[in-house]
């Protein structure tokens, strides 16, 4: 149960800086906001959880790993944020150290 709380913790990672972005914005600034707290609020709350029965390093780079990649992502596909193959296997590092971090627990 750790796991998938700590997988949905780094999923809602990826919510704050969107809602960030999204502030930006002068038409969506108070509710980009609303999101980004929202966001920040139910990932923290999750990591907590997962720390619970996952050491504190490993929750963390797992954590920031999926935030970073998911963030990456949404910038690519959603708000044209360059894409190039030296940033994509940076990305595929970053997967490929939390996947080591997830098999070596």
């Amino acid at each position: 149960m750790a796991w998938v709380c700590l997988i949905f913790a780094g999923l809602s990672e990826i919510g704050w800086p969107v809602g960030l972005k999204m502030a930006q914005a002068p038409e969506t600034r108070w509710s980009g906001i609303g999101v980004a707290v929202v966001f920040m609020a139910v990932s923290g709350f999750l990591l907590w959880l997962a720390q619970r029965q996952i050491p504190i390093g490993t929750a963390y780079a797992v954590w920031t790993g999926i935030g970073a990649a998911g963030t990456f992502f949404v910038g690519v596909l959603c708000y044209g944020d360059p894409a190039s193959m030296t940033r994509y296997i940076g990305v595929a590092l970053i997967v490929a150290g939390v996947t080591t971090l997830k098999v070596a627990h």
